[in-house]
């Protein structure tokens, strides 16, 4: 759930709103494929139930992700291929949103774009920081317990509320589309 936090605490209700009209809601099988290694990503998700596997170069699992989880975002970021692939493991629901049709949007609306770009910017951030404390190099932040996937940087959290809210919003949305 953490990333879909970084992400949707720092967009407005109407960047939400916006994302959710340009995606639409897709049911995937268990052994279904959303992201291939090497290939271009053609959608972002926002996994809203369900689980998935992200494994690497080999079929070496390296994460289990869960509602709340956002893929294909590092491809977001620098247009690369992913260097990983991500398969569902059990049926899930996620929201789909065209990579076209997104970039598009970002192109029209420089705040969104903004604000799009800074979730990003901020989650993979933290997800950097993160890694290089787990593998030892660098110092932990002041207070900053690695043990504990799930704590939040101290400025995200002040929008923990409106995101867990909006991610609500987006889950019974694309219910009445079921």
């Amino acid at each position: 759930m953490r990333k879909v936090l970084y992400i949707l605490g720092q967009l407005t209700d109407g960047d939400v709103d916006l994302m959710a009209n340009l995606g639409r809601r897709h049911e995937a099988a268990a052994g279904e494929t959303l992201i291939h290694m090497g290939k271009p990503v053609t959608s972002l998700f926002i996994l809203l139930q369900g689980a998935a596997s992200v494994t690497i170069a080999g079929g070496r699992e390296v994460a289990r992700i869960g509602a709340g989880e956002v893929l294909g975002e590092m491809s977001m970021i620098d247009r690369r291929p992913p260097s990983a692939t991500v398969t569902v493991v059990e049926p899930s629901v996620l929201l789909a949103i065209d990579r076209t049709a997104l970039d598009a949007e970002l192109a029209r609306n420089m705040g969104f774009a903004a604000r799009f770009y800074r979730a990003l910017a901020v989650f993979l951030s933290d997800r950097v920081r993160n890694t290089n404390a787990q593998l030892g190099f660098g110092t932990p932040a002041k207070g900053a317990d690695l043990d504990d996937e799930e704590e939040l940087d101290e400025s995200v959290l002040d929008n923990v509320h409106l995101a867990g809210i909006r991610f609500e919003a987006i889950i019974r949305r694309l219910s009445k589309q079921a």
